[in-house]
């Protein structure tokens, strides 16, 4: 009798655990449960779009290795891959000219996220998108909490020291709204499906990877 109900019991238990994986690995453009918990992905799903004038770029035009972040400014993984590997990057490859480094919007968490990402054009448009795109993910406090309200934002461009009437007039009409959307369904058919996700040399790497294995994927490319 025993062995007839654990002939029932385990394979349930089997397909329960499996359910339960499957949930945990699943922050997607499903909703707010993170795809990643610092562990990566490699996919060959569509392929990285052309880099453009249009593109943020920090580092050397000829750098020998491209790097393509996906980011939502309200993730809280992205700000761990800004606060934790992005700063090694900025400073042993950015710098040195072994990367260059592009920042697209992957703007799917709510309203404030494309707030944000269109704050950081606007204050692009003044030269200073990387300072906003900092003081950004300095500042994350929640999702949809209030953080990026639009007083807050504007708050930001001030303390950078931005033209108040040029900037607001920019955030106020929404000017980069439909390039933000167009960006975000870009990365969606380039095969991303959460952030942050970044394209080295092409190669497309889901979730915060600790930076020594990150790091290894770089050396990796400027050893070819």
């Amino acid at each position: 009798m025993d062995d007839q109900i654990n002939k029932y019991l385990i394979p349930g238990a089997i397909i329960l655990a499996g359910a339960v994986i499957a949930v945990a690995v699943i922050y997607s453009v499903n909703g707010p449960s993170p795809k990643n918990t610092g562990k990566g992905e490699t996919a060959a799903i569509g392929s990285m779009p052309v880099v453009t004038s249009n593109d943020f770029v920090l580092g050397e035009p000829n750098a020998p290795v491209t790097v393509v972040e996906y980011g939502d400014f309200q993730c809280p993984f992205c700000g761990k891959f800004f606060k934790e590997t992005e700063s090694v990057l900025r400073e042993n490859y950015i710098k040195t000219g072994k990367i260059k480094f592009i920042y697209r919007d992957f703007a799917f968490l709510g309203q404030e996220s494309l707030w944000a990402a269109n704050a950081a054009r606007c204050a692009g448009e003044q030269g200073k998108f990387w300072e906003y795109h900092d003081y950004l993910y300095g500042n994350q406090r929640g999702e949809n909490q209030g953080a990026f309200s639009k007083n807050n934002l504007k708050s930001f461009a001030a303390a950078l020291g931005l033209d108040k009437e040029k900037f607001n007039t920019c955030f106020d009409s929404d000017k980069y709204l439909e390039e933000i959307k167009k960006e975000t369904k870009a990365g969606g058919e380039a095969g991303v499906s959460g952030t942050p996700a970044n394209f080295v040399n092409g190669v497309l790497y889901v979730g915060a990877l600790p930076t020594n294995s990150f790091i290894q994927i770089i050396d990796a490319e400027l050893t070819k």
